[in-house]
């Protein structure tokens, strides 16, 4: 399983769609995604401040667009090796790869996993 993070508004936006292209995929080529122990670095790194999120849950073998292991653009993470890979999408999200939704929160002390990610 590989994860990505996203707002309550682009969620639905990709649900209503069925089909996810977040900026990035315009931008860089590609989607961002975590591995499970990657994503509380990169959700306290980069959605501090985002408001409400979405963490999905995709299956890697439903893909329909190629799924690539590479560093980071810039530097990882704080708490993230620098010979950290990360997966990357480079196509759209086809929403049937998606096997989990969960809100993701922050608390007092950052953001915890859901329930469930593994």
């Amino acid at each position: 399983m590989i994860y990505h993070i996203l707002t309550v508004s682009e969620w639905q936006s990709a649900y209503r769609s069925g089909c996810y292209r977040p900026p990035s995929l315009e931008q860089e080529g590609f989607i961002h995604f975590s591995q499970a122990h990657q994503v509380i670095a990169v959700a306290n790194a980069f959605y501090r401040t985002a408001g409400d999120l979405v963490l999905l849950g995709v299956e890697p073998a439903r893909l329909t667009a190629p799924l690539r292991r590479e560093p980071p653009a810039g530097a990882p993470p704080l708490g993230l090796p620098t010979s950290e890979l990360f997966p990357h999408l480079y196509g759209p999200l086809n929403l049937d790869a998606i096997v989990m939704a969960w809100p993701l929160l922050l608390g007092a002390d950052g953001f915890q996993l859901p329930p469930g990610v593994i």
